[in-house]
């Protein structure tokens, strides 16, 4: 947003960022500051504003980083006697449900090529990066790669 609370894409008027999501991405950030504020953080209304800090406040940047158990949080009783891998997968889904079947979820990406790595024994490169390697390489005066020092898979 710039100065006067418009929308901008232009990085040299803006002032403040927009939370992802909308309303859900407000909650979500909202649920982080509270979480944040149990674990000493400084107050998010005046991080990094050092003219704002009243003496005995934080001013510097805090960090909450959540990592959740599926164990710790299961209950049991899940709908239709589905068990917590099951109601995840239904969860799932129903979200690419609904005429929503060619959207993505976060990481599905990277999960797929994780598969894909693991299941040939190691990092994939195209021709056109192992390319790109070597034209570095060559610069920093390294060794060129050779193909059959690497797997390569055409993309």
């Amino acid at each position: 947003m710039d100065k006067d609370g418009n929308p901008t894409t232009d990085p040299a008027l803006a002032t403040s960022l927009l939370p992802f999501g909308a309303h859900k991405g407000y909650g979500l950030s909202l649920i982080n500051e509270i979480v944040g504020g149990f674990i000493g953080g400084s107050l998010p209304t005046i991080r990094n504003r050092w003219s704002e800090v009243a003496p005995g406040d934080k001013g510097t940047c805090c960090f909450f980083f959540q990592v959740i158990h599926p164990d710790a949080i299961s209950g049991g009783a899940f709908a239709k006697g589905r068990n917590q891998a099951q109601n995840v997968k239904a969860v799932i889904d129903d979200v690419l449900g609904h005429g929503n079947e060619k959207s993505m979820l976060p990481g599905q990406l990277e999960a797929g090529w994780a598969k894909h790595t693991a299941a040939a024994g190691g990092l994939l490169f195209s021709q056109a990066e192992v390319e790109a390697f070597n034209e570095v390489a060559r610069e920093a005066g390294q060794p060129e790669w050779s193909l059959a020092s690497l797997k390569s898979v055409s993309i």
